[in-house]
């Protein structure tokens, strides 16, 4: 069984998939960076990494080519681009990416959390994502999603971003994951 001091969670500390990533770090001893930016609404502090906007910029996107990849349409707002901003920061920094929502017909995950999904198969990352819907964890595996029934945390660099709409099912298999992975 790994040692949990020796991992570190990056996550965005939103409400919902965020945050329960969050209290289940703290509570089996893992490490916690928090990626976020002045006006960001937070749930989690713990390990708070406030970027600057010199460093926002640094992993900026073209909103077009988002939502070109994506098949949808993203608000050109400036919060909507730092989120982005903040959501790259945290899936370069974990070796291994877990997200909770809806994987939708396209093979993309719905809403922003989708951004992360997207980002972490463009850069080649293992990903995991427990559809909600579904029920179920599923491993993004060259261009298909493949369910897999029990996955566990191996890499001591990790992040997790989902959902602000959390449910019970989320919940649990999130709890199990940790479960299983720090016993």
């Amino acid at each position: 069984m790994a040692n949990p001091s020796e991992h570190i969670l990056y996550s965005g500390g939103a409400r919902g998939t965020e945050a329960y990533f969050g209290e289940l770090a703290e509570k089996y001893g893992l490490q916690e960076v928090n990626y976020s930016f002045d006006g960001h609404m937070l749930e989690r502090t713990r390990g708070l990494r406030v970027l600057t906007a010199d460093e926002l910029a640094l992993k900026d996107v073209s909103l077009t080519y988002v939502s070109r990849l994506m098949s949808r349409s993203y608000s050109v707002a400036p919060l909507f681009r730092k989120v982005l901003q903040s959501i790259c920061w945290q899936v370069s920094s974990g070796h291994e990416v877990y997200v909770v929502g809806v994987i939708q017909d396209d093979n993309t995950v719905k809403g922003g959390t989708g951004w992360g999904a997207e980002f972490a198969k463009i850069c080649n990352k293992p990903l995991y994502v427990f559809g909600q819907a579904k029920n179920a964890w599923f491993h993004w595996e060259k261009n298909e999603w493949l369910e897999v029934e029990s996955p566990t945390i191996s890499h001591r660099h990790f992040t997790a971003t989902g959902t602000r709409f959390l449910e019970e099912n989320g919940k649990k298999a999130i709890a199990e994951l940790f479960e299983r992975s720090f016993g």
